[in-house]
């Protein structure tokens, strides 16, 4: 089974979680947009979806699913259902590194406006302790040199992310070399520098159910 084939099985697989009636978070990437290949069969089904990013509001109306900003969503029904999405590392304790893709922040808000958070992801992402994928911060322009010297005090490697501006008109700095034991430790401390908007770790926002495609198929874990 290829990787891109184990995305598709996941994606699948987490059809599962969508509840019928409701209004569903939708995250960013490659396998998110496996979701919402899957998401399109039941797109009757449900009322809508929240999109953590444009270019996956875009890949939503495509399919004619319609897309509701998180606003209007959360005082439609309170909160989402459930969000689903990717991950670029997680270790054993379902702590994840995410934005890859630069759409962290609103990732973050997304999951933290859903009941569960529902992980998708191929057995290649799952790493022993977090670091090995460069983590992203997502930050206010003027505080570049600010972050990039603390992130160095932590011992990464930081370089902002060429060309590259993320839907709130901020820039990414990605920080290599990192070995993060301690990820809600490490998630705060970074969110405590001025000028970060939020960063790469979610382990505030963390999955509460991991599928992981595997060449065995489908692993659940909660």
């Amino acid at each position: 089974m290829t990787q891109d084939q184990m995305k598709e099985k996941v994606a699948e697989a987490a059809l599962a979680y969508v509840v019928k009636g409701s209004i569903v978070g939708v995250g960013t990437g490659s396998t998110a947009n496996k979701f919402i290949d899957a998401l399109a069969t039941m797109k009757d089904d449900i009322q809508g979806a929240v999109a953590s990013s444009e270019a996956t509001a875009e890949g939503l109306k495509k399919h004619g699913i319609p897309v509701f900003e998180l606003n209007e969503a959360l005082e439609k029904v309170g909160k989402l259902s459930v969000y689903i999405d990717g991950a670029d590392e997680f270790d054993g304790g379902k702590n994840l590194t995410k934005g890859g893709g630069g759409a962290l922040t609103r990732e973050k808000i997304v999951a933290a406006g859903s009941e569960k958070f529902i992980c998708i992801v191929d057995e290649s992402k799952k790493v022993d302790m977090l670091g090995a994928f460069p983590l992203p911060i997502e930050v206010i322009p003027m505080a570049r040199a600010l972050v990039m010297a603390e992130a160095s005090k932590h011992g990464g490697e930081p370089e902002v992310r060429a060309g590259f501006t993320t839907d709130n008109g901020n820039i990414i700095i990605d920080v290599h070399g990192l070995q993060i034991a301690d990820a809600p430790a490490f998630e705060a401390a970074l969110n405590h520098v001025p000028g970060v908007v939020t960063n790469g770790i979610f382990s505030f926002q963390g999955a509460d159910v991991i599928l992981m495609g595997t060449q065995d198929g489908v692993v659940v874990i909660d």
